[in-house]
């Protein structure tokens, strides 16, 4: 089993980051995707106190949309950013969470497109996996992915959310869709039938923790150990085995992000 996506270098893990660890492993987790902001220095450096502790986490490094505004008189600087904190980062394997956001508006939506664009030629000239983060943007995110050949390097839309015709277009452009805890809730229904039709080998399971706790933790602190819960619910949904789902999940995260 591995959680395609957590926070775990973030401020919430700090004080019990090695019960933590320990509760993953013994969950079964072989590996988690440790997701990292260029632009956060003490969020980097935990980065590296996080691999010290479990040499099997592995990174995905980029601005995310909310922090495109810092960037608005010189978008390719964000690129730079994030090279520097890849190259400074060994065990890093993919770029992300970058995308749009559209929902919180935090940076206006041009700069945010361009910014995304940035990182997005940066992915590919660094031939790494980009990791997507869309709110409310669904067009101008298909729409920048293929102006820009994302595709060429893989793409996951990371804790997918959308409606089935959205999970198909994504689908159908060869890209993988990563379901967090929001599929264990009773009633994210349009959410229970996209987990019935990824195809197995394009699916990913993830905690997005510190957030979205799955049921029975929700309303509590989210973490990686969590992620069985959400590959118990998907298996419930398809009709299949948690071990099933977890293990395409696995094989699918070693492709995709070469770890």
């Amino acid at each position: 089993m591995i959680d395609s996506h957590c926070h775990l270098a973030g401020p919430e893990f700090i004080e019990d980051l090695d019960a933590v660890i320990e509760r993953a492993q013994a969950a079964g987790l072989r590996r988690a995707l440790v997701i990292l902001a260029a632009d956060d220095e003490p969020e980097l450096k935990q980065g590296g106190e996080v691999a010290a502790r479990w040499n099997e986490v592995r990174f995905s490094i980029g601005v995310h949309p909310h922090a495109a505004a810092k960037y608005a008189a010189e978008p390719g600087a964000s690129a730079r950013v994030v090279e520097a904190a890849i190259d400074a980062q060994p065990f890093t394997r993919g770029l992300g969470e970058i995308g749009l956001d559209y929902h919180y508006d935090f940076a206006p939506r041009d700069v945010q497109q361009a910014v995304f664009r940035e990182q997005i030629r940066l992915a590919r000239r660094r031939r790494l996996p980009i990791v997507i983060h869309t709110r409310e943007a669904e067009e101008d995110t298909f729409r920048i992915l293929a102006e820009e050949s994302a595709g060429e390097v893989g793409v996951v839309f990371h804790c997918f959310t959308g409606d089935r015709d959205m999970a198909r277009r994504a689908l159908d452009a060869g890209f993988y869709l990563s379901l967090a805890g929001i599929v264990t809730f009773p009633r994210a229904l349009e959410l229970h039938e996209v987990a019935k039709i990824v195809p197995l080998d394009r699916l990913l399971v993830e905690t997005d923790s510190p957030f979205l706790a799955p049921v029975p933790y929700r309303g509590k602190r989210n973490e990686p150990a969590h992620v069985v819960r959400v590959a118990e619910a998907v298996a419930a949904l398809r009709g299949d085995t948690a071990e099933a789902v977890g293990r395409a999940a696995a094989d699918n995260f070693d492709r995709l992000f070469n770890p």
